[in-house]
This record gives structure tokens, C-alpha cells and sequence, in this order.
């Protein structure tokens, strides 16, 4: 089967436009491959973040990676990580492991592949090159209103009336 296609834009830039911070990663590096860690088939962890900058009203933080490239209409959620306490400013290396001890009330929603945790890059063989996009979304509200059980779709919903800024790094990967 051929998958060829169009590149699909950034999706953030579809998006009601927010202030930017700064997200760094030891792990990601902004618009390069991604490390085998990072994918699914070598050690499936999610990436070391930190970010600064945000806006001071912040009340918490939702972290998400989500792959544009994926051969569907909708792309592919890889992480939803919701509800992170406005003092956390890094996550560490595997902190998006299925049941990871996380700070305050925080919690992580199913990914498309089905886990409510990180999924690792996981691209069809031959296909183009995937993007994954790792976005630490500033949140004007303590919890955002949504359970566990939420889809990526409807936190990504409730996080365009909620983000107060957007702090993206981004890294690639074809199998």
C-alpha cells in the first residue's frame, strides 16, 4: 500500500495563537530525530522537560504529544498528561510510564493506542517522516474538566479555552 501524502502543517499553528515560553529537553532535540528511547519499539519512555517562562497566572499545566503525521484524518495522540500543579516546572525521563507517581493531582489520559501513559514513535515502516510534537500547554485553570477516561480530543478541546501559552519542542522519526 502507498501512504504517500501531503505534509500536514503544524497544528498548533491552526489554533487560536497564544504567548510562547520555553519548554528544553536532555532527550528532545527541536526538529531532529528523535532518541531510541523515545520510540515505541527501542524503550518506549517519554522525554526528560523542563520549561520557564510562562505566564505568572498559570494555575497548572497539561502536557501533550501528539504525531500530525500519522496516516489518519485526525493524526495520533502519544501522551496526555492533564492537571500538573503550576509549581512543576520538569518532568523526568519515564515520567509518562503507565501508573507513574505523579505531583499533585495530575493524571494521564488513554493515548490512541489504548494505555493511559506515554506511546513511544511507532510510524509505519517506508512512511514519510513523523513529527512529534511534545507541548507544555499553560493552563488558566486548576483542572481542567475532564477524567481520565477523556479522549485526546476533548482535552485538546478544553485546553483551547484554557491555555494562556504553549511552549513547543518537537522531534522526528521514520522507521
Amino acid at each position: 500500500m502507498n501512504l504517500d501524502r501531503p505534509v500536514t502543517p503544524n497544528p498548533y499553528d491552526l489554533l487560536p495563537q497564544v504567548p510562547s515560553f520555553t519548554v528544553t529537553s536532555t532527550d528532545v532535540t527541536d526538529g531532529q530525530p528523535l532518541k531510541d528511547d523515545q520510540v515505541a519499539a527501542e524503550g518506549n519512555t517519554s522525554p526528560q522537560l523542563s520549561w520557564s517562562g510562562f505566564p505568572e497566572d498559570t494555575k497548572s499545566f497539561t502536557v501533550t504529544c501528539f504525531d500530525p503525521d500519522a496516516p489518519t484524518p485526525s493524526g495520533f495522540w502519544h501522551w496526555v498528561l492533564v492537571n500538573l500543579p503550576a509549581d512543576c516546572t520538569s518532568l523526568p525521563a519515564g515520567a509518562g510510564a503507565e501508573g507513574a507517581d505523579l505531583p499533585g493531582e495530575a493524571f494521564m489520559c488513554r493515548n490512541d493506542g489504548g494505555p493511559k501513559g506515554f506511546m513511544g514513535a511507532a510510524p509505519p515502516a517506508g512512511d514519510q517522516v513523523h513529527r512529534y510534537y511534545f507541548v507544555v500547554h499553560a493552563v488558566t485553570t486548576d483542572a481542567l474538566d475532564v477524567d481520565s477516561d477523556a479522549s485526546a480530543a476533548v482535552v485538546s478541546f478544553n485546553l483551547v479555552f484554557n491555555t494562556a501559552a504553549r511552549a513547543i519542542v518537537h522531534g522526528t522519526y521514520q522507521h
